[in-house]
Formats: C-alpha cells, sequence, structure tokens
C-alpha cells in the first residue's frame, strides 16, 4: 500500500527481499484505502502486501521469508539478542575509554567503565516504560512484591548506581559510601529473588532486565546484573576503606 498518508514498510521489505534474492519484481502499488480492499476480496486475503512467484501466491511478508528458509520469530519467542547487543555495545565503549585515557590497557579499569556503562544503559531500557518494567519485576522481585513502591524506584537507583561509579572509577571520594551501598543492596536483593525464582521454584518467568516487554527469559542473565551490582558496590567499598 502507497498512499500519501502511508507506505507499507513490509511491502518495501518484501520487494527488497525478492530482488536481493535475484528476482525481477512486478510491484503493484495499492493508493487507496478501497484499492486495498479490493484487493483483499478478491485473492481472500486478511493482510496486504502479498507476494506471487509465477503466478502462485505465497503471502506476505513472514510467509516469504517462510519461503526463502528464514526463521520467523514468534510473538513470545524468548531471546537473548537485547541483553546480548547491550552489554557488546558497553563493552566497546569501555574499550575506546580506556584506550583513550589510559596508558596500556589496566584491565580492571576496563572491567569498571564495562559494569558502569552495563549499568546505565540496562537502567536506561527500564526508564523507557517504567510501568511495563514494574510490571514483570512484580513476578519475581522478592521486596518489590512486598512493597511495589520499591519496584518504581529501582529503574532510578541503578541509573543512580551506574552514574555513580563513572564518576568515581577514578576519583574516589565519600560519595562512594551512597553509590556503592545502594548498587550491593539493589544487586543483593535481585540476585536472592532470581535464584529463588528460577533455580528453587523453577519457575520460568520473562527477566524484566531490558524493560517491560522483553522475551528475555530470567535466569543467568538476570542474575549476572545483579552480581554485577554486587561486585561493583563491594568493590568500590573495598576500595574507599583502603584509602581511609
Amino acid at each position: 500500500m502507497a498512499t500519501p498518508e502511508h507506505l507499507c514498510p513490509f511491502g518495501l521489505k518484501s520487494k527488497s527481499l525478492l530482488e536481493w534474492r535475484g528476482y525481477e519484481v512486478d510491484d503493484h502499488l495499492l493508493t487507496s484505502r478501497a484499492e486495498q480492499d479490493a484487493f483483499k476480496a478478491e485473492h481472500d486475503v486478511k493482510t496486504t502486501p502479498q507476494t506471487f512467484i509465477g503466478g502462485e501466491r505465497v503471502g506476505g511478508y513472514d510467509d516469504l521469508q517462510r519461503h526463502f528458509g528464514k526463521h520467523v520469530k514468534s510473538k513470545d519467542e524468548t531471546t537473548y539478542r537485547p541483553v546480548i547487543a547491550i552489554f557488546a555495545t558497553t563493552a566497546l565503549m569501555a574499550l575506546a575509554l580506556v584506550f583513550n585515557l589510559y596508558e596500556g590497557f589496566p584491565i580492571a579499569t576496563w572491567v569498571k567503565w564495562f559494569f558502569a556503562f552495563s549499568m546505565v544503559a540496562l537502567a536506561l531500557q527500564k526508564l523507557q516504560d517504567v510501568d511495563g518494567f514494574v510490571n514483570g519485576f512484580l513476578g519475581y522481585d522478592l521486596l518489590a512484591r512486598r512493597k511495589v513502591t520499591y519496584g518504581y524506584i529501582y529503574p532510578y537507583a541503578e541509573a543512580f548506581a551506574g552514574l555513580g561509579m563513572m564518576a568515581l572509577i577514578s576519583n574516589m571520594n565519600w560519595a562512594v559510601l551512597p553509590v556503592a551501598s545502594v548498587s550491593l543492596f539493589i544487586g543483593t536483593i535481585g540476585a536472592v529473588s532470581v535464584v529463588k525464582a528460577v533455580y528453587i521454584d523453577k519457575r520460568e518467568l520473562k527477566c524484566a532486565c531490558v524493560g517491560g516487554g522483553s522475551n528475555v527469559p530470567l535466569g543467568f542473565i538476570s542474575l549476572t546484573e545483579n552480581l554485577v551490582m554486587m561486585v561493583m558496590g563491594a568493590w568500590m567499598l573495598a576500595e574507599w576503606f583502603s584509602l581511609i
């Protein structure tokens, strides 16, 4: 469908996929709602676009992908892609920063920046839709189940801890105490909650670690996120006490 108000993205994607596969495409644009309704009635279909190869109807964009042997992800299919994208990007961000600001390559410093960047990135995902995050978080977090307000505070607390760590990595001062304490607290509660839900109660849940509506399964990834906050909090406290 191609009108001044709407250009169908699935039509463009279908055309691109066909051309990438070497097909010559005879593109029939539906330029009004009436044309679209008439097309649907003629071919007894519910959606457009529809692809025909050699006169045989293949179907919509998902059907076309399946025709070429591509996997089409279902709505409820679990995936680790969001967290892989976040951790890969924050690892590279930390790498770029360490290469530019430090001599040599101090591994421990890179790890600190990587953890801090990751915490902020994960907090940003939650802050996009706090209500959606809380809906998922209440499914397993022990403290949020007792005090729903904690679920609404959590994304801000995680952002505070991550940003605080970024500010303090190279300049330890008294502010370490609130930053590290918040990180250690929310990380510990989160880790205990995940262990209980997944490894003790054996529940299959979606993780709220990248915000509401994600299809990341609750388990190792969420546990890792919380362990990272625990480690960073404890690490910063240990360094602070060693300096005083």
